[in-house]
């Protein structure tokens, strides 16, 4: 039981963590606006992904999850 109770503590601490990112990613610059992000514009339709954005957090998120492993 103490062991699922410390991944629920360490799971709480990632969505905090991931909640600030997205409150103050509105004042990171360039995020979702890099090249290589995907951003269609028609008349009444917009489609909008963020390819290199999503490679970069990706990379980040694997280099952080690598060091925590060790």
């Amino acid at each position: 039981m103490a062991a699922l109770g410390k991944m629920l503590i360490i799971l709480g601490i990632v969505a905090a963590a991931i909640g600030l990112v997205l409150v103050l990613s509105q004042k990171i610059p360039y995020i979702g606006r890099l090249p290589g992000d995907i951003y269609v514009k028609k008349d009444s339709f917009t489609f909008y992904f963020p390819l290199t954005t999503c490679i970069i957090v990706s990379i980040l998120l694997t280099l952080i999850f690598w060091i925590f492993r060790r």
